[in-house]
This record gives C-alpha cells, sequence and structure tokens, in this order.
C-alpha cells in the first residue's frame, strides 16, 4: 500500500480501485453482493472500452469531441451549434471551440439560419463528410469487435439495463 502523502494534488486511482475491488472481493467471499460492485465492474468496463475506443479515434487524426461533433452530423444531418452541443455533451462553450476548430479544417460549415439570424447551422462539408464516414466505420468495426462476446439477446438487455441507470441517476440528479 503507498504512503498517505498530505500534500498530494492527485489520487492514484488505480490503487484506490485495488484497495476497493479488494473490500469488494471480501464481501462477496461472504456472501453479501453490492451494488456498489456492479458499479465499479461497470466503471472498470467503461475504463478499458473509452481507452479502447480512444486510441481508435486518435488513429484517425480527430480528437474525442471533434469524432463526436462529425458523427451526429453525420447520422442527424444540419443542425444548430446550440443543439449538438447537449447531444454530444460539450458545453456552450467547448462546442463553439470544437465547430470553429471543425470548420478551419475545413470539415464543417457554419451559416446562418435562414428562419433566425441568431441561430447557425452547422453541416458536414464533403471532405467532412469523407473523414467521418472513413472514421465511424473503423470505429463500429472496434465496437463490433468489444462486443463480439455477447449475444444479440445479451446486448439487447445490457442496452435496456444501461439506459434504466441512466436514467434513474438522471432523475434523482434533479431531484437533489
Amino acid at each position: 500500500m503507498a504512503a498517505i502523502n498530505h500534500g498530494a494534488k492527485h489520487i492514484d486511482v488505480n490503487i484506490v480501485d485495488g484497495v476497493y475491488f479488494g473490500k469488494i472481493q471480501n464481501l462477496m467471499a461472504h456472501g453479501v453482493q453490492e451494488t456498489s460492485h456492479v458499479w465499479l465492474v461497470m466503471l472498470k468496463a467503461m475504463r478499458a472500452l473509452t481507452r479502447y475506443a480512444a486510441a481508435g479515434i486518435e488513429g484517425t487524426g480527430l480528437g474525442d469531441s471533434d469524432f463526436r461533433v462529425l458523427e451526429v452530423l453525420l447520422h442527424k444531418g444540419p443542425l444548430p451549434v446550440n443543439t449538438i452541443g447537449p447531444i454530444v455533451d460539450l458545453t456552450p462553450g467547448s462546442i463553439s471551440i470544437a465547430v470553429d476548430r471543425l470548420v478551419a479544417k475545413g470539415l464543417v460549415s457554419r451559416v446562418e439560419s435562414t428562419e433566425d439570424r441568431r441561430v447557425r447551422i452547422v453541416a458536414l462539408t464533403p471532405r467532412g463528410k469523407d473523414l467521418i464516414v472513413s472514421a465511424f466505420r473503423k470505429h463500429s468495426g472496434q465496437m463490433k469487435r468489444v462486443f463480439s462476446q455477447l449475444s444479440p439477446e445479451e446486448l439487447r438487455g445490457l442496452e435496456v439495463a444501461l439506459k434504466k441507470i441512466g436514467k434513474q441517476a438522471a432523475a434523482l440528479m434533479e431531484q437533489s
């Protein structure tokens, strides 16, 4: 176990995870299983999945937020800037910076809405579409490999369960 450094500016999550995981294993050995164990397993799986996906996305030359913006435009078509942010989990300031970066790279266009001049519509350029189609194809293949251990029924069950958990967590956040 690492010594405690009272002047530390960070926590080594791997040490904390190891200690916590050991305690959970001990509880399970005695017939006690907590929902916090499920959370821990889900957290570790998500970390591994995120690292794997990020490495693949990095290989396309795109950053994570750029990939998410281009992917939503690929699947939903042109959208107002303020609509994209919540979909890809970016703040208004972050989505503006991301769109500026993508415009500068020639991957998206940004034009005034014909209905409301205050609204800016973002759309893929042909170059942006070519890039995200290729990047998304690679990403999709990676995700198929990750989830290949699950049957179609297990995959659907996982999706349903995760949606329930996500909605419950969001509802509880609104109550606090």
